[in-house]
């Protein structure tokens, strides 16, 4: 989707269109949510601090964000991808791969499916989405920011390896800001030199990632659309108007982010052994403390004497706290499947 939470929010207010919104708190430990394309021409951006995206760009608007609508609007957009495949990986509220090599529809053709998608989303919940083309995820999901908004951009099996060595670096999936700067030093700026130094050079620099570094500038990723996703972890943070240096009034801050976590339990059907504490001090240093529990965390009691036990521990003596999270971790199943003895008929001698 197009600047998602803000394109909803300017579809819903009509004096926000064509102006520069940002989805978010505008105050000293706002972050930006999302940012309109209005307001992206002036640097603004998601996971900006409010403070930085008012000074770039001064008429910036600030909206609240209103994530129960986001959530409607995504279920519907979910729904359209459904009538044409079953193979549907969300990987956030706005976003999705498709596999659409059998459809339902029997249309046999990504491009029209994509075409058609497009304006049934623009129909259904006047919104504007783009689409990217390809034989494997790689692909689809750059070309899906090649043109955008409203975009649609194919890349065919003969034209991937040519469009791939084109590509910055920047581009590729896992390569953020700390990667890219120590690939520039490397001399790798484009994926053709991802190409030339070769996937034993790689691997050396960047461990693991480095072999898929490689094979996605080969225009290479086998990953298959995975229906079900399983998540790692579920958690919930908040950072605070003011750094808080009381445990107590801590603590009490922590509860409603312990209420928001169990929520997230309850709602997915989650399980896990570990609890874990994030603190991020005033200075911007960041601690966890974890505990891992011989059963499942199943009871809201016990995760909430589990997170006041980790707080007890964190020291508080001289630093003030601007954050505070907490999570379940180590996954695994609620109900633990039944044992069976088997009977084994042998035959008398």
């Amino acid at each position: 989707m197009d600047a998602f939470y803000a394109s909803i929010e300017q579809r819903d207010n009509p004096e926000l269109r064509g102006k520069p919104i940002a989805v978010g708190y505008d105050g000293p430990r706002g972050v930006v949510a999302a940012a309109s394309y209005e307001a992206r021409k002036f640097r603004v951006h998601s996971a900006l601090p409010s403070v930085t995206a008012k000074a770039r760009c001064p008429h910036l608007i600030f909206v609240p964000g209103r994530h129960s609508v986001y959530e409607d609007v995504s279920r519907q957009i979910m729904d359209i991808f459904h009538d044409y495949t079953d193979l549907v990986e969300p990987l956030s509220l706005d976003e999705a791969y498709l596999d659409v090599t059998v459809d339902k529809k029997n249309i046999r053709s990504a491009t029209l499916i994509a075409q058609e998608i497009k304006r049934r989303i623009k129909e259904t919940v006047g919104l504007t989405a783009s689409a990217g083309v390809s034989y494997n995820k790689f692909l689809a999901k750059v070309a899906s920011d090649q043109r955008k908004p409203d975009g649609l951009f194919v890349v065919l099996p003969e034209e991937a390896p040519e469009f791939v060595e084109a590509l910055p670096i920047e581009t590729f999936w896992g390569v953020g800001r700390v990667t890219s700067e120590k690939m520039h030093k490397l001399g790798i700026h484009f994926g053709n030199d991802l190409k030339r130094v070769g996937e034993a050079f790689l691997t050396a620099h960047f461990g693991k990632t480095g072999h898929i570094f490689y094979m996605n500038a080969c225009a290479l990723d086998d990953r298959e659309v995975a229906p079900i996703r399983i998540p790692k972890s579920v958690g919930s943070e908040t950072t605070f108007l003011q750094d808080i240096g009381d445990r107590e009034r801590l603590g009490k801050e922590m509860e409603a982010v312990a209420e928001e976590v169990w929520r997230r339990v309850t709602e997915t059907g989650f399980a896990g052994r570990t609890v874990t504490l994030k603190i991020k001090y005033e200075e911007f240093t960041q601690i966890t403390r974890s505990k891992t529990l011989t059963g499942f965390v199943n009871e809201f009691n016990v995760f909430w004497e589990t997170a006041l036990e980790l707080l007890r521990i964190v020291d508080l003596s001289s630093r003030k706290v601007r954050l505070v999270g907490l999570s379940v971790s180590n996954t695994g199943y609620m109900e633990q499947p039944k044992a069976y003895q088997l009977e084994i008929e042998f035959p008398q001698p």
